[in-house]
């Protein structure tokens, strides 16, 4: 769009329209880009005067300002995993206590086509009272709660409002852009105690959403051990492919993440076991969705497919790595 475009008025429009087609036909499309950039400009003004411009030395401003340093996150539980790098960063340069509060019963946007467990809500009380066991684990927050009006200092879930595309890139970086600080993605950031009652188990979880249509788990008959982890609807209809696979039943989060840290290998899709497996930095496969490819494995022992094929050599490359 050239720097000088102006819009035209509606008898302009149909006059180009009638003189010179071609002329109207170029008009139009640099109308659409003249409007999706003002609307995104207008996006990114909204965001600055909500939530400020934040970066490094301003959060660390904030926390000698304040005596601690708090976030609320009012996301899914997967978003909340991936937020913790950017957590775990600005820990190494304040002194301040650091903590995150959730905040429940928030509204998401759902395709039609899909269900979610928690209905239309990102969080409630029961999954946020199984994520806090997990998250009370992490050694650089201080404390983590239920949002029950608590200071906010940071809004990690601010991203959501600088008019990102959400079913592309990364969401881990997505609190980069929000913040301005850059955590190194290279190592875990997250740590249990590692249960091994099933170290020779190939963990498995498999949301309905974020499926890739194309791949079949059936293979996976011919293996003997294998646990899966999730919903029982889900369970119920990965039974269907692996008659034999075994479903655990957690207590919390922190259990879950213990079993995860102590099987053979993980294999899920872009859902919450996963963003586990990714933050432990657990041998894992990573099954990825056409629709919305927003989780990327980084680091050690990650690996992620769109084919049948590719899916396959990883598990027997895997398993015959994990023996």
């Amino acid at each position: 769009m050239p720097k000088s475009f102006k819009p035209i008025n509606q008898l302009e429009k149909l006059f180009l329209k009638i003189s010179n087609r071609k002329a109207y036909k170029k008009y139009k499309r640099e109308f659409l880009e003249y409007k999706t950039v003002k609307d995104r400009e207008a996006t990114l003004n909204s965001f600055r005067s909500e939530y400020g411009v934040l970066n490094l030395d301003a959060i660390i401003t904030i926390a000698k300002k304040q005596g601690s340093l708090n976030f609320s996150h009012a996301g899914n539980a997967g978003d909340i995993i991936y937020a913790l790098p950017t957590i775990k960063e600005i820990q190494k340069h304040i002194e301040q206590p650091i903590n995150l509060y959730l905040i429940l019963d928030q509204p998401h946007s759902l395709a039609l086509h899909y269900t979610h467990p928690l209905g239309s809500v990102m969080l409630n009380r029961k999954m946020a009272n199984m994520l806090v066991p997990l998250l009370s684990n992490v050694e650089y927050l201080t404390s983590s709660a239920i949002y029950e009006g608590q200071r906010v200092d940071i809004t990690l879930d601010s991203f959501r409002e600088l008019g990102l595309q959400l079913e592309k890139g990364s969401i881990v970086r997505w609190y980069s852009y929000a913040t301005g600080v850059h955590p190194d993605l290279s190592s875990a950031w997250l740590s249990v105690r590692a249960d091994t009652t099933y170290k020779s188990y190939i963990v498995l979880a498999r949301s309905e959403r974020y499926r890739n249509p194309h791949i079949s788990y059936s293979f996976l008959k011919k293996h003997k051990n294998i646990l899966f982890l999730g919903i029982e609807s889900e369970y119920k209809d990965i039974l269907q492919v692996i008659p034999h696979i075994k479903w655990k039943q957690v207590e919390d989060f922190k259990e879950m993440a213990e079993i995860i840290a102590g099987c053979k290998f993980f294999i899920g899709n872009q859902s919450f076991p996963y963003s586990v497996a990714e933050a432990l930095r657990v041998p894992r496969i990573l099954e990825v969705c056409y629709e919305a490819p927003n989780v990327i494995p980084e680091g050690e022992n990650g690996f992620d497919f769109y084919l049948q094929e590719h899916f396959e050599w990883l598990v027997t490359k895997l398993d015959g790595e994990n023996q």
